[in-house]
């Protein structure tokens, strides 16, 4: 049963692993630059099992198992469990308190910290007035220059064929199966296809009439220069204050800033590149701002690094990941909203599992892409919304 998997980002590159670890195959990989060349290579890394909905929880829980499993499996990768910490304004603690009772029943760790506990932990560390956090003991963060290379040399390794530079313009549909794909190459036929692209999902799907709920909005973060003795820190996720942060490779640190107000971005065409997104330079100053109240005795290096990208949403927050009903031989995993690096050992498994044995170990029937219905999806996809307007759909499902 031949495969071929659209998108050489980190979910492509996980299903791909775990279809040639069942020994599924043949496997083409398709991307259309250098493997993880669009949203990948621009992500945090951060992961936290402490999500807003059961699916969410029990695909992360498996997704921290996974990072501890490939760190002993690929070269050259490490899982840096730090931990998570989550934080809360009082208002938005009140919402995510109510999902505590999930969190036991599903035996997700976590721990409530106030502001002297934090600080009694991470010296370095010190939280804003009023603040609650909520750590997660088992996250932490993936540094993505080691875990795409490595989990890319691990596929081909175990026999997936990767082909970069070759961009699929479309589908090959036959007895009303999908049947393979388009290249600039030739037609490629195939069992089963994979959609993972990203940016372009909407671009790519049209080609079979195919609309999924899906918008995206720009994203960026920044790295400074190595630090003489950088802070211990968990990965910290400030939502409060719109940033997170993190420890990076070389006594570095990372952040991301949210643009809560700004709209969507339309991307329209295959040959779109996130390389010509642009942040507002002011953000770099905003965001250092902000990190130095979380970090109050310490002298922030500069910004060394800029990388923007876009974040992609599905119409209710939640991933869309599975077969398509009414086109038999396609799957698609898409719209891991801020955390498709963080969803990706997960995500590829269950891709795998869906393809190779027609279940999947975990139901996630709530990521299902026939969860929308074609008129909603038209009437969501003719509107024109702000990145704010996604996280309110998510906190009003908690």
């Amino acid at each position: 049963m031949a495969v071929i998997i659209i998108g050489g980002g980190v979910i492509g590159l996980s299903a791909a692993y775990h279809l040639a670890r069942r020994r599924y195959g043949p496997i083409v990989l398709l991307e259309k630059g250098p493997v993880g060349d669009g949203s990948s290579s621009r992500a945090a890394g951060i992961i936290t099992g402490l999500l807003w909905s059961e699916t969410g929880v029990r695909v992360r829980k498996r997704c921290l198992e996974l990072f501890g499993e490939l760190s002993r499996e690929l070269d050259g990768y490490q899982f840096r469990p730090t931990g998570c910490l989550n934080l809360f304004s009082a208002e938005s603690w009140s919402e995510r308190q109510k999902l505590l009772p999930l969190y036991d029943r599903l035996q997700a760790p976590y721990e409530i910290l106030k502001e002297h506990e934090v600080a009694a932990r991470w010296p370095a560390l010190r939280l804003p007035e009023g603040m609650i956090g909520l750590y997660d003991p088992l996250g932490g963060y993936s540094e993505t220059s080691e875990y795409l290379p490595a989990l890319a040399a691990k596929a081909r390794a175990l026999g997936v064929e990767l082909r970069e530079f070759e961009k699929v313009s479309g589908f090959i549909r036959r007895g009303g199966r999908i049947a393979g794909v388009k290249t600039g190459h030739g037609d490629l036929e195939a069992d089963v296809v994979i959609s993972t692209v990203y940016s372009w999902t909407r671009a790519l799907l049209s080609q079979i009439d195919l609309p999924l709920p899906v918008k995206w909005f720009v994203h960026q973060r920044y790295v400074t220069h190595p630090a003489a003795a950088p802070p211990g820190i968990p990965a910290v996720n400030a939502n409060p204050r719109g940033i997170y942060f993190r420890p990076a490779l070389g006594g570095r640190l990372l952040g991301g800033i949210e643009t809560p107000g700004r709209e969507e971005y339309p991307v329209r065409s295959l040959d779109f590149h996130q390389s010509a997104l642009q942040a507002d330079p002011e953000l770099r100053n905003q965001l250092r701002h902000r990190l130095q109240q979380f970090l109050p005795d310490r002298a922030l290096p500069a910004w060394e690094d800029e990388k923007v990208g876009l974040l992609t949403f599905s119409k209710d927050g939640e991933p869309i990941l599975g077969p398509i009903k009414q086109l038999p031989g396609l799957y698609v995993a898409v719209a891991f909203h801020s955390g498709g690096f963080a969803y990706n050992p997960a995500a590829g498994e269950l891709l795998a599992q869906f393809v190779a044995e027609g279940r999947t170990s975990i139901d996630v029937s709530a990521f299902s892409p026939d969860r929308f219905a074609r008129d909603e999806t038209e009437h969501y996809l003719a509107s024109t919304i702000a990145q704010k307007d996604i996280s309110l759909r998510r906190r009003s499902k908690s």
